[in-house]
């Protein structure tokens, strides 16, 4: 048999990777109810407890009186709604750039940009921890394609100086998924500007999350659209609904639309998810308590968990990982914890590098105190090791 399925999927389930789904029975929140029952949940990405509020609910109920529910077709056919515009107008003067354009996901959006804007004349120079969407599309785009050592300045512009390259695109993730720390966008972009390149940023885990007015790592660093050409954020995480946009000059928006497979040759995402993103970006913007409750819940659980002697990566984000190293301790601990009525993912290779298995845990704005003196007292009843434990003090 030249497919050699069940071979493949033996072996990732004797090396502790195999994967498999979930199913919730009820809408995302602190609590949530699977097939296997009730739980206190720590795994989603939904950073201001968005994703079930009703006001998101009831501008998606309304929008669909007026436009259905699909969009019928791409957005250059007949598929761009006028809330459609409405809300790049709004994303693009939320984040301070001139124009933005709607992708269906993070993941197309992210592929389609690089695979655009490069060709084998070109480069792209990516951060080694950067997820797997830009790499993939810097592979497909048949550029150049270099990794450099996680936000290590110094070996990215070694690889820039030996590059000459049509045009050089320096790609980071704004928050990384997987560790919850950030890039430093004011350094990478005075970089950049010295390289004759251009930085793109994916703040999928930063936008909501961080900034005054929840406009993320952009907003928090005070970089603009000088400095940083491309911005793309996704809208299934703090957003709590569903898709993805890019965000910078007008004509590199102009650009995409015309170039951008992805975009070019996808349904639109349905007009009344629009509407009510346009909501979710309103409370967004007007209700900053969300972010200080969320502020809050990470320096708390921070402290606690690093004088009970937690292994906690180094993270100010509301990822906060848990380094275990070991896949299959990893997914053990998730295992006990998950015993004991807590949902806490082990993430593992080739997700993160070998060695590297850990716990991830994600806090919301929807989390309370309760909640997080909950986790502590489950992670201190288990056997976590601590080998390689931060030097961070609490």
């Amino acid at each position: 048999m030249p497919f050699n399925l069940a071979d493949d999927l033996t072996q990732r389930r004797e090396a502790g990777l195999y994967r498999q789904t979930k199913q919730l029975r009820s809408a995302q929140g602190p609590n949530v109810e699977t097939e296997e029952g009730s739980f206190l949940a720590f795994c989603s990405n939904d950073y201001l407890g968005l994703a079930a509020d009703p006001r998101l609910a009831d501008a998606f109920h309304q929008a669909t009186k007026q436009y259905g529910f699909g969009a019928g077709a791409a957005h250059l056919v007949n598929g761009h709604f006028e809330v459609h515009e409405a809300l790049e107008s709004e994303l693009a003067r939320w984040t301070g750039r001139e124009a933005a354009v709607l992708f269906s996901t993070g993941y197309m959006a992210n592929m389609g940009v690089i695979s655009a804007l490069l060709d084998k004349q070109d480069a792209v120079f990516q951060d080694k921890w950067n997820h797997a969407s830009l790499l993939d599309g810097g592979l497909l785009s048949g550029a150049r394609f270099q990794r450099y050592l996680h936000k290590d300045l110094d070996n990215l512009e070694t690889k820039l100086l030996r590059s000459d390259a049509r045009r050089k695109l320096i790609v980071t993730d704004g928050v990384f998924s997987m560790d919850g720390d950030k890039a430093n966008l004011s350094a990478l972009s005075s970089l950049a500007k010295q390289h004759d390149a251009w930085l793109m940023v994916d703040d999928a885990h930063g936008m909501a999350a961080l900034g005054e007015t929840g406009a993320g790592l952009c907003e928090e660093q005070g970089v603009t659209q000088n400095d940083v050409a491309i911005l793309m954020g996704t809208l299934g995480k703090g957003f709590g609904t569903a898709g993805a946009f890019v965000a910078g000059s007008q004509l590199l928006i102009d650009y995409l639309k015309n170039f951008a497979r992805q975009y070019i040759y996808t349904t639109a995402m349905p007009p009344a998810l629009a509407a009510s993103t346009l909501t979710s970006l309103k409370i967004i913007e007007t209700e900053p308590e969300r972010r200080d409750h969320l502020n809050r819940l990470v320096m708390y659980f921070r402290k606690e968990a690093l004088a009970m002697g937690i292994n906690l990566m180094d993270s100010d984000t509301a990822i906060q990982p848990v380094l275990i190293g070991d896949a299959e301790q990893a997914l053990s601990i998730s295992a006990s914890l998950k015993q004991k009525g807590i949902l806490v993912p082990a993430i593992r290779p080739p997700t993160v590098p070998a060695g590297t298995a850990r716990l991830r845990i994600t806090l919301s704005a929807s989390h309370t105190v309760d909640h997080i003196n909950q986790l502590l007292d489950g992670l201190g009843a288990l056997r976590i090791p601590n080998d390689n434990a931060s030097k961070e003090t609490p």
